[in-house]
C-alpha cells in the first residue's frame, strides 16, 4: 500500500493505462503545457508527447466528438471537461452519438472512450459552474456513470474506465484533489457495479456517493461517540450500474434508510435508489426512506447561502434523528 493524493491516484492510473496500451491518448482544455487545470495531468505531457496529451481549443462540443469518432476507429480516448458543468455544451456528443452508437451500429462500432474532471460544487465558484451533474448522465442508456470518493477508488475505477468498451463517465471532485489515501501496489483495478460498506451499523442505514461520503462519515461518528445511533454507510461508487442490493442488504438488517447526495433532490440516482429499495425491501422498512440532498435551486455565489445549500454532517444528523423518530 501506498500514500496518494487523489490528484496523483487518478494520474497514475492514466499513466500506467498509456503504458499498457498505446491506443489510450487525452485530450481537453489545459492538459498539456499547463499540466491540467487541476494538476491531474502534470506531468503526462512531457512523459507521452504531444500525440498522446492533446491542448484543444475551448470547444466541447468539438473535442468531444473528434473523441468520440477516434473511439469508433479503434483509439481510447480521455476527455478531460474542465468542470462537468461545461459537458452541457457536449451533451449532445454525449448523449446522441458515444451512448447511442454501439447499439444504432448492431455493435459494428464500440465506443471504449472516458469522459472526466471535476463535478459539484467547489468554493464559491457560481451557479453555472456548481451543478452535480450525475443526475443528467446516470439516465442515460448505453453509457456507465462513476463517482470515487476514495484515493483507491479513484485509481481502480479510473483504469476500469479505461479499460472499458463502453462510454464511461468519471465524475471527480475538485474538494477531493488534495485528500490522501492508501493505495494498493500492482495493477489496481476496481469493479463497477459494486458498492462499498465503509462504515458498519446497525440502525440506520447511510447511502451515498461522491465527497457526500465524508459528512456521512463524519456525522456516523458523532452519533457513536455520543450514544446515538449506529449508522452503517454505505459509498455506491458506480450509479450505472448502480448496486442496490447491497443497500437491500444493509435495509434488512437496519430497517431504515437515508440517501445523501450532493444533485438536486426532484429525480435522479437518489430517487432510483430510493424506488429499488422500497420494492425489494418494503417488509423490512420500520420507518419512510428519507433524502438529505442539495437544495432545489440554483447554487448562489455567496459562501453562507452555498454553506446552507450543499449537505454537510449537520443536515446529515438532523436526518437521521428524523427517520429514527418514526
Amino acid at each position: 500500500m501506498r500514500e496518494l493524493r487523489y490528484r496523483e491516484a487518478l494520474r497514475e492510473a492514466m499513466a500506467e493505462e498509456m503504458e499498457r496500451d498505446e491506443r489510450v491518448f487525452i485530450m481537453g482544455e489545459e492538459v498539456g503545457h499547463y499540466q491540467g487545470a487541476y494538476k491531474v495531468t502534470e506531468g503526462l505531457l512531457a512523459r507521452f508527447g504531444e500525440k498522446r496529451v492533446i491542448d484543444t481549443p475551448i470547444a466541447e462540443e468539438g473535442f468531444a466528438g473528434i473523441a468520440v469518432g477516434a473511439a469508433m476507429v479503434g483509439l481510447r480516448p480521455i476527455v478531460e471537461f474542465m468542470t462537468w458543468n461545461f459537458s452541457a455544451v457536449a451533451f449532445d456528443q454525449i448523449l446522441s452519438h458515444a451512448s447511442k452508437l454501439r447499439q444504432m451500429s448492431g455493435g459494428q462500432f464500440t465506443v471504449p472512450i472516458v469522459f472526466r474532471g471535476p463535478n459539484g460544487a467547489a468554493k464559491q465558484t457560481g451557479a453555472q459552474h456548481s451543478h452535480a451533474m450525475e443526475t443528467f448522465y446516470a439516465q442515460i442508456p448505453g453509457i456507465k456513470v462513476v463517482v470515487p470518493a476514495t484515493v483507491a477508488d479513484a485509481k481502480g475505477l479510473m483504469k476500469a474506465a479505461i479499460r472499458d468498451e463502453n462510454p464511461v463517465l468519471v465524475l471527480e471532485d475538485e474538494r477531493l484533489y488534495g485528500t490522501k489515501g492508501e493505495v494498493p501496489d500492482g495493477d489496481h483495478v476496481a469493479p463497477f457495479g459494486v458498492a462499498a460498506v465503509r462504515r458498519a451499523g446497525e440502525d440506520v442505514t447511510l447511502a451515498t456517493w461522491g465527497k457526500m461520503l465524508l459528512p456521512c462519515l463524519d456525522a456516523a461518528e458523532q452519533l457513536a461517540k455520543g450514544g446515538g445511533p449506529s449508522c452503517e454507510v454505505i459509498d455506491l461508487r458506480t450509479l450505472r450500474p448502480l448496486d442496490h442490493h447491497t443497500v437491500v442488504e444493509s435495509v434488512r438488517k437496519t430497517g431504515r434508510l437515508v440517501v445523501v447526495h450532493e444533485a438536486w433532490p426532484y429525480g435522479g440516482p437518489g430517487a432510483e435508489l430510493v424506488d429499488r429499495v422500497q420494492r425489494e425491501a418494503f417488509d423490512a422498512l420500520d420507518a419512510p426512506v428519507l433524502r438529505c440532498t442539495g437544495r432545489d435551486a440554483s447554487m448562489p455565489y455567496n459562501k453562507k447561502l452555498e454553506d446552507l445549500t450543499i449537505p454537510d454532517a449537520k443536515t446529515v444528523l438532523a436526518a437521521v434523528r428524523a427517520v429514527m423518530a418514526y
